[in-house]
């Protein structure tokens, strides 16, 4: 048997080391279902480094939230969907706090939250509460905490680390601003290959012939008054 100990500092490891590629998180997901006798131990782990680590990391942990409900599903080890359930308002409010801190996240738990929706991890109900939230903490301006920090702030010190606003919104150095527009870019892409990826030709075919419309009266119209365009352009000549 693993040493609880040791399965619990891998795990940490991987939440803090994230990152936006799918396999990051499906990684971490097959790790928590490997030890899933732990499973309590480890749902602690996820809730203690959403507190302990910057915005960039909470993000990446709110999308391996949703590999991990998904990867759970399907191997029939629901104590980690109900564990999800049961503590989802105490994640969205690791993931966008009501101070702003976490704003530029708030598109971040909406998507998450729309796929545990679709995935009947969450229901509807309890989607609209938290939007209900949500909607508030959207008002703040855009992007707070992306805001570069000030030399003057960062001096005497070589350490990148996020820095506290007057008004108490957490901002972000230049490195971890660079960082979450990348990983942003990462997922963006692999968001539009999902919508346009077909698995063969036939796939294709099968999409495209879905799509089309059926043959009508004024596909008949439109194909004459075609015809007689190319006669009349052809007699001109």
């Amino acid at each position: 048997m693993a040493d609880p100990f040791e399965v619990r500092m891998r795990f940490t490891a991987q939440l803090q080391h994230l990152n936006a590629s799918a396999t990051s998180s499906q990684k971490a997901a097959h790790y928590a279902l490997k030890y899933r006798d732990m499973d309590e131990d480890l749902h602690s782990c996820i809730l203690e480094q959403l507190e302990r680590n910057s915005m960039n990391n909470r993000a990446n942990i709110m999308y391996f939230i949703e590999h991990l409900c998904d990867m759970a599903q399907r191997e029939n080890h629901l104590n980690f969907v109900r564990m999800v359930q049961k503590d989802i308002f105490q994640v969205v409010d690791a993931v966008a706090p009501s101070d702003g801190a976490g704003a530029a996240n708030v598109k971040v738990v909406r998507r998450v939250l729309q796929g545990l929706q679709q995935k009947s991890i969450l229901e509807p109900d309890t989607v609209t509460e938290i939007e209900a939230c949500l909607k508030e903490r959207d008002t703040l301006p855009e992007h707070t905490a992306l805001t570069p920090i000030d030399a003057n702030e960062q001096r005497g010190s070589n350490v990148a680390q996020p820095v506290l606003k007057t008004n108490g919104v957490m901002r972000l150095d230049k490195r971890q601003i660079e960082q979450r527009i990348e990983e942003d870019r990462e997922r963006h892409k692999r968001l539009k290959e999902s919508i346009w990826g077909v698995g063969s030709e036939d796939e294709e075919f099968e999409k495209l012939w879905d799509e089309a419309s059926d043959i009508g009266e004024d596909d008949f119209l439109q194909a004459e008054e075609d015809a007689m365009e190319r006669r009349q352009a052809v007699e001109v000549d």
